[in-house]
């Protein structure tokens, strides 16, 4: 296992990942298995999974930490670990809500509509 040689991230509050490659691993592992129970055709389940599995192969295909950063773009890895972990709250707040699901009742007129009608 590669082990993060900085010292700081030099961000406020955000400490250095001791095994940032695992532990980006792992979670990108726990989205694809949860993202599954989405539906096939949902736009955000295609979006997540390509992103989980090319940032996974970006993940190991490399061992220097620096180089998975550059490649991926997204700041220190610690940053991308948050993103991550959000992502995967995210993923789990949705499967209990269902938001594929139809409406339990019909929505008003012209909600979605901007500016509001007066």
């Amino acid at each position: 296992m590669a082990k993060v040689l900085k010292k700081t991230t030099g961000l406020t509050g955000l400490a250095v990942c001791e095994y940032p490659r695992e532990k980006l691993r792992i979670i990108y592992d726990r989205i694809l298995r949860v993202i599954v129970h989405f539906p096939k055709d949902y736009v955000y389940r295609k979006a997540v999974e390509d992103l989980a599995k090319e940032r996974k192969n970006i993940i190991e295909q490399n061992e220097d930490v620096a180089v998975i950063e550059q490649k991926i773009g997204q700041g220190q890895i610690e940053e991308v670990i948050i993103s991550a972990q959000g992502e995967l709250s995210l993923i789990q707040d949705m499967l209990s809500q269902k938001p594929w699901e139809n409406l339990m009742e019909q929505a008003p007129p012209n909600q979605w509509a901007w500016p509001p009608h007066k």
